[in-house]
């Protein structure tokens, strides 16, 4: 690999974007795409693939023999809200190769001892961000979970600015009406607050928090790889 090529990876995977090195295994030849130059390029269908599944691979391209070198960055999952269904998520997430962050200014809720082993931050939303917690980019999702409009709003609001992968909020239809209003009085336009997933996960008639939680992060795996969310009637 040329020392200019692994210059730009390493640029790339500080600044966690995307890359992917083409590497023609006859000639040795390589070159190297970013995410953002994905859709320009001429192999851009079978990139795309193997960009949302987020596995290196050989392909077989107009007969020559190709190895793509996928660099993700590693996903990261914020939730908000030390709750029963963010307790129910924990363990599953671990499974799930997502690294989980839950925020929680509430201390009655966000204690170690309802959340072992999970990265567990007690202030605000707006505090936590930028602060303990790294900002949000587009490799996060983020799941509002506390029904409070002042620790979700300020999440939700640095979620959608960041682009994250993905926004879910928990609430019913009228509970997020309320919410689109405050996020258009905030200044957010229809097709940003449209890409919040509320009501969030998929669904599957979930009722408990486990279940919730289930369809939460199912949801965020189609998310991650491009799968198109179905219509809810």
């Amino acid at each position: 690999m040329r020392t200019e090529t692994l210059e730009i990876l390493n640029a790339e995977r500080a600044a966690r974007r995307a890359t992917i090195l083409v590497t023609d295994l006859a000639e040795g030849s390589q070159r190297l795409v970013r995410e953002a130059e994905i859709a320009a390029d001429p192999l851009a269908e079978v990139l795309r693939k193997h960009l949302a599944s987020g596995k290196s691979g050989l392909v077989e391209i107009d007969g020559r023999q190709t190895f793509l070198t996928v660099q993700v960055p590693p996903v990261r999952l914020v939730v908000i809200g030390a709750v029963h269904i963010s307790q129910a998520m924990a363990p599953m997430v671990a499974g799930l190769d997502l690294a989980l962050t839950v925020i929680d200014p509430r201390t009655a809720f966000a204690s170690p001892d309802r959340f072992p082993g999970v990265e567990l931050v007690a202030e605000w939303p707006d505090a936590a961000l930028g602060g303990r917690v790294p900002p949000l980019d587009r490799y996060c999702a983020l799941a509002a979970l506390t029904h409070d409009p002042k620790i979700d709003d300020p999440a939700l609001k640095a979620a959608l600015t960041a682009e994250c992968f993905y926004v879910g909020a928990l609430g019913s239809r009228k509970t997020h009406a309320a919410r689109t209003a405050r996020l258009a009085e905030a200044g957010f336009s229809p097709e940003q607050i449209g890409r919040i997933r509320a009501p969030i996960g998929l669904a599957i008639g979930a009722v408990s928090p486990a279940e919730i939680a289930l369809a939460v992060l199912a949801e965020i795996v189609a998310a991650l790889r491009r799968v198109p969310r179905p219509e809810v009637a």
